[in-house]
C-alpha cells in the first residue's frame, strides 16, 4: 500500500521517460530557430511567440503533471508517449503552421492536451485540474478552427487562443489558476531537475544543428573559429543558468506549499518560457554568425544574437528576483551591454561580435562567481528546524 501510494503522489528523480519527453518537445525549439531565421522579421518573431506561448504553456503543464504523479506505471507512461506523439505532430507542423499545415497542427495539439487532462485528472489534483480543463480544451479548439483558415483572421484565432489558456484562467474571480495554487504540490528537487535537463537538451540541440549546419566547401580558420565560439556561447549560457539551480531548489524547498506553488508558476512556466525564446534567438543569430564568419550578419541577425542573450540574462535576473537570492543587476547590466554590442555585428563582423557577446558574458560569470549556486539537493525540514 505505501508503495502505491508513494508511486501515485511522490515525484523524486527525473524518469528517463521524461528526459525522452524533452528530447521529443526540443524539436519545436529546432524548428522554431529555422522558422525564425527563415523569417528574420517582426512577422516572424510575432509567429515564433505565438507558436512558443502555446506549446510551452502544455509543456510547462506535463512537468507539473510527471512532479504530482510520476510516470512509474505502465499506463502513465503509454499515455506520456502519445502526448510525445502529440508534441512530434505539431513540431513538424511548425515550418507552415500559419498556412498549410495549421490543421495537422491543431490535430498534434488536441491530442497533447487531452492526454494531459485524462493523466492530470487522475492524480490527487483532479478536482483542481478539471476545473481549469475547459480553458486548455477551448484553446485547442481555437487552433483547430485556425488551423482551417488563413490570414488575419488565423492569427487572430491564435491570438485568443492563447488568451483563453494563459491568461484568462488568472483573470476569473475566485477560480483564477494563482487562487488554487495549494492544490498542486512541488517537489523542489524533481522540478529544478527536470527543467534544467530540458535546458541542456535546447543548447545541446543548438550545438547539434549549427555543427550540421557549417559548410565545408571553403573552410578557413575563420570559419573554425566561428564554429568552436557557437559552442562556447551556449556553454556560457549554461552555466549562467546552472549556477542558479542550487540555491533556486533550496528557495523552493523552505517556502510552504502555497508560495511554492506560485514560485514554481512565475519561474519555472513565466520565467522559463523567455529563456527558451532567448535560446531561439540566440541560435539564429549562432547559425549567421557560422554561415558569414567574415562579413555582417546585417541588423536582424545580430539583433538575434544580443537580443536572444539578453533576454536569457533577463530570465536569469528574474529567477534570482523570484527566489531572493545573488544580484540580480548583474544579469541586467550585462544584458544590457550585449544589446549594445549590435552594431558591431550588423555593421562590422560577426565573428567578432560573437566574441564581444562571449567576453561580456564570462566577465560577467568571473566577477560574479558562483555565489548564487547552493545545495543540489533540497535542504531537509528537519535540518531547518
Amino acid at each position: 500500500m505505501e508503495s502505491a501510494r508513494r508511486d501515485a503522489d511522490t515525484a523524486e528523480r527525473v524518469t528517463p521517460v521524461e528526459i525522452f519527453f524533452d528530447v521529443v518537445f526540443v524539436l519545436t525549439v529546432t524548428q522554431l530557430a529555422d522558422l525564425l531565421e527563415s523569417h528574420l522579421d517582426w512577422t516572424g518573431v510575432g509567429s515564433t511567440i505565438l507558436i512558443l506561448g502555446l506549446l510551452w504553456y502544455l509543456y510547462s503543464g506535463y512537468a507539473w503533471l510527471t512532479n504530482h504523479a510520476p510516470p512509474r506505471r505502465p499506463a502513465r507512461k503509454l499515455l506520456l508517449f502519445a502526448g510525445m506523439a502529440g508534441f512530434l505532430l505539431t513540431a513538424v507542423a511548425i515550418p507552415d503552421a500559419f498556412t498549410g499545415s495549421g490543421l495537422l497542427f491543431a490535430i498534434g495539439y488536441l491530442v497533447v492536451v487531452i492526454v494531459h487532462t485524462t493523466l492530470f485528472s487522475r492524480s490527487s489534483a483532479g478536482a483542481t485540474v478539471r476545473r481549469f480543463a475547459p480553458y486548455n480544451l477551448g484553446a485547442a479548439l481555437l487552433v483547430l478552427a485556425a488551423g482551417l483558415l488563413s490570414g488575419p483572421a488565423g492569427y487572430a484565432l491564435w491570438a485568443a487562443a492563447i488568451f483563453v489558456q494563459t491568461l484568462l484562467p488568472y483573470l476569473v474571480p475566485g477560480h483564477s489558476w494563482l487562487s488554487a495554487a495549494a492544490s498542486f504540490h512541488i517537489v523542489p528537487s524533481h522540478f529544478v531537475e527536470r527543467h534544467g535537463l530540458l535546458v541542456i537538451v535546447a543548447l545541446g540541440e543548438t550545438v547539434v544543428t549549427i555543427g550540421m549546419g557549417a559548410t565545408l566547401d571553403h573552410l578557413t580558420p575563420t570559419t573554425v573559429g566561428a564554429i568552436l565560439l557557437a559552442l562556447a556561447l551556449p556553454a556560457a549560457l549554461w552555466w549562467t543558468y546552472f549556477a542558479e539551480a542550487g540555491a533556486a531548489e533550496a528557495a523552493l524547498d523552505r517556502a510552504d506549499p502555497g508560495p511554492r506553488s506560485r514560485m514554481a508558476a512565475r519561474v519555472y512556466s513565466l520565467t522559463h518560457f523567455a529563456l527558451l525564446l532567448g535560446i531561439i534567438a540566440t541560435a539564429t543569430g549562432l547559425h549567421a554568425t557560422v554561415a558569414h564568419p567574415d562579413a555582417p550578419t546585417g541588423w536582424p541577425a545580430a539583433l538575434a544574437l544580443a537580443g536572444g542573450v539578453a533576454l536569457f540574462l533577463v530570465g536569469i535576473a528574474d529567477i534570482r528576483r523570484v527566489m531572493r537570492h545573488g544580484r540580480p543587476a548583474s544579469r541586467l547590466v550585462t544584458a544590457a551591454l550585449i544589446l549594445a554590442t549590435v552594431p558591431i555585428g550588423g555593421h562590422v563582423n560577426a565573428t567578432l561580435h560573437l566574441v564581444v557577446v562571449i567576453a561580456a558574458v564570462t566577465a560577467m560569470l568571473i566577477v560574479d562567481g558562483d555565489r548564487a549556486g547552493g545545495p543540489t539537493r533540497p535542504v531537509s525540514r528537519a535540518a531547518r528546524t
